[in-house]
């Protein structure tokens, strides 16, 4: 999926300016080698360290990362920045059923595959009667695990899918009320060290408007909010014309809780959205129910 992104940007690059050269530099992240729980290695920044390390060595110029994996509770490493946030994908979740079922016809005891706690926790909530096992990797690799036996039924992102052309493997589309999105969803960012002016006026027209207001509210609500790798948390903002709005939630890992704020901000500066978002959350009790959740 990592190269699906990254031939994107390439693909758009060369639209904007023929003839311009790149090359590819892989890095394997800590997240793609571990298979288990993120929390035991540190959680947050386990898909972006390397590349941190790689774009600061001058080993590369840019760097592709889905925004939804980029932790939001610090700045960005010193001396890098982003140039742009790509035009926004699908933010919804999809299910895949071998047996071609909606997640509504799963029956009781189906088993959904999923590590994400954001998403185990919105079962919890709406369908008490499926169960998670945990299953990491890429969405190619999942699959693989699917048709293995080791799960039901899938739940990923239908960006993703579409970057790798699978759509035709998908059961159910959910609703944002159904399946509220993680922070980021959906969203590319292109990020630039930030004395490499050259590359970044290159670059900053790929960015799309729209995005970067939402991509805005959102980090900000999660950098206040402050939230760790088991946070079950959800969100995303919607920029329409002059206005934007932020909805966001906060589950309790069983989904017997769930704390909601939804807020709209006309021309207000996304960043004030995002820190207004999380304020409302705070005062309905996040905090606590933030800090009582193990990590």
């Amino acid at each position: 999926m990592a190269l699906a992104q990254v031939e994107r940007v390439r693909a758009e690059l060369a639209a904007r300016h023929p003839g311009v050269r790149t090359e590819v530099v892989p890095v394997t992240t800590a997240g793609d080698r571990w298979m288990g729980d993120l929390a035991r290695l540190g959680g947050k920044g386990a898909f972006t360290k390397e590349v941190d390390a790689t774009l600061l060595a001058g080993e590369a110029d840019l760097a592709v990362h889905c925004v939804k994996d980029v932790p939001a509770d610090r700045p960005l490493p010193a001396g890098t920045t982003f140039a742009a946030f790509l035009k926004r994908d699908d933010v919804r979740d999809a299910l895949i059923h071998p047996g071609g079922r909606t997640l509504d016809e799963l029956p009781p005891g189906t088993r959904i595959g999923t590590s994400s706690v954001r998403r185990r926790a919105q079962l919890a909530a709406s369908h008490p009667h499926l169960e998670c096992v945990p299953m990491r990797g890429n969405a190619g690799r999942r699959m693989e695990k699917l048709a293995a036996g080791d799960a039901d039924a899938l739940l990923l992102a239908v960006s993703g899918l579409e970057r790798i052309d699978r759509m035709d493997v998908v059961t159910d589309i959910l609703s944002t009320e159904t399946m509220c999105p993680p922070i980021g969803a959906g969203i590319l960012a292109l990020q630039c060290r930030e004395d490499d002016t050259e590359l970044i006026d290159a670059v900053s027209p790929l960015g799309d408007p729209d995005t970067h207001r939402e991509a805005t509210a959102e980090r900000m609500f999660l950098h206040v909010l402050q939230g760790h790798c088991n946070s079950p948390i959800a969100g995303y903002a919607r920029a329409r014309r002059d206005d934007l709005s932020l909805r966001a939630c906060v589950f309790t890992p069983d989904g017997k809780t769930v704390l909601n704020a939804h807020e709209w901000a006309g021309r207000l500066d996304p960043a004030t959205l995002g820190t207004s978002v999380a304020v409302a959350l705070l005062r309905q009790g996040a905090r606590d129910l933030i800090d009582g959740i193990a990590h």
